[in-house]
């Protein structure tokens, strides 16, 4: 009997010891955790509030018209250039003949007019040489009918032959009269043709711009992508009818990079200033410590940025400490930062100066 308890007692003393050692294991433990807990506090500002960033770009149609062929699938990996999407262009083709059709009748008038023109300065030219010829006569006429007009004073010369000098004076005043008003009547023409030849060379230039936007049309019917990336979720189908404006896709472009945007508190960005040098883990590589520095920090809260601010001067006031998104550049080499994604859960540990 002596032996049970002396053997109990001994496993109590036993279970005794290995409660007291587990309670000193916790308590080094959390001695440690704290000492750690208490120099990050100390050494660093921490936010969980991070994600990775990247440029996101809508694709959007520049014409409308059915879907005629799709060139790429859901995450596919595509270059600046690459054929995305064929809209059918059949019409714009047909719209295009027509137009040139156009042009060249414009430009058949435009000619006719210019010929019109070269015709009417050549009367107009005949007309002035034949007005020189015609006051020459005139000029002649009145010299002669002033000589028989003395001649008819002294009685030199009969009625009649004076009447005859006359009439030849008048029949030239008549003719340069005539000439004249011909020349006039060249001239208005000319002007006229002038008036319609200008608008003739507008109507040319005007069906010119329109094959021309027929034509920029045309290039718009092939979409193809505007820089290296990854597309995201294809929406549209073959004989699809798209509008003018309408998103068509997005594209993650990996031509300008990727970055952290970290939201601190407005009690940790005291200390902070571009340059500073930053540590990251992302939720997604546990084990794996990136590193950046910080670019940029915002120049108001976020809420400011919001579509509706708050106003504290209206209604019951409640303080909410703010936040100031962060912007950090990623230092590492693409060979690292490749895998990153945008939206991922980010933390971030700035260092105090």
């Amino acid at each position: 009997m002596a032996t049970n308890t002396e053997k109990h007692a001994r496993i109590d003393r036993i279970t005794v010891k290995i409660t007291y050692a587990i309670a000193a294991l916790v308590l080094v433990s959390l001695l440690i955790y704290g000492a750690i807990t208490l120099y990050k506090m100390y050494q660093y500002e921490e936010t969980n509030d991070a994600q990775v960033e990247e440029y996101i770009n809508p694709i959007l149609s520049r014409t409308t018209g059915f879907v005629q062929e799709i060139k790429f699938k859901d995450h596919q990996r595509v270059h600046k250039g690459d054929t995305l999407l064929i809209i059918d262009n059949n019409e714009s083709l047909m719209q295009l003949q027509e137009a040139r059709a156009l042009l060249s009748a414009a430009k058949a008038s435009l000619l006719v007019l210019q010929s019109n023109t070269t015709t009417s300065v050549s009367s107009a030219s005949i007309s002035q040489a034949n007005i020189a010829g015609a006051k020459a006569r005139l000029w002649q006429q009145q010299q002669e009918f002033n000589r028989c007009e003395k001649l008819l004073k002294e009685e030199a010369v009969t009625p009649q032959h004076f009447e005859a000098i006359k009439t030849n004076l008048d029949i030239a005043k008549a003719d340069y009269q005539a000439l004249q008003n011909s020349y006039k009547t060249d001239k208005g023409k000319i002007n006229d043709v002038d008036s319609q030849l200008a608008v003739a060379k507008a109507t040319v230039q005007q069906r010119e711009a329109m094959v021309a936007t027929i034509e920029l049309n045309l290039t718009y019917a092939t979409i193809t992508a505007p820089a290296d990336g990854i597309m995201g979720e294809k929406t549209l189908q073959v004989g699809q009818l798209i509008q003018k404006g309408q998103t068509l896709g997005f594209i993650v472009d990996q031509d300008q990079g990727k970055w952290i945007v970290a939201n601190f508190k407005e009690t940790q960005i005291a200390s902070m200033q571009e340059g500073q040098e930053v540590e990251i883990t992302v939720d997604a590589y546990d084990n794996q410590i990136f590193h950046g520095k910080i670019q940029s920090l915002a120049p108001a809260t976020g809420s400011r940025f919001s579509l509706l601010p708050p106003d504290n001067a209206t209604g019951n006031f409640v303080k909410i400490i703010q936040r100031f998104p962060v912007r950090i550049l990623l230092t590492d080499g693409e060979s690292k930062t490749k895998k990153l994604r945008a939206g991922m859960n980010a933390e971030v540990l700035v260092s105090k100066i």
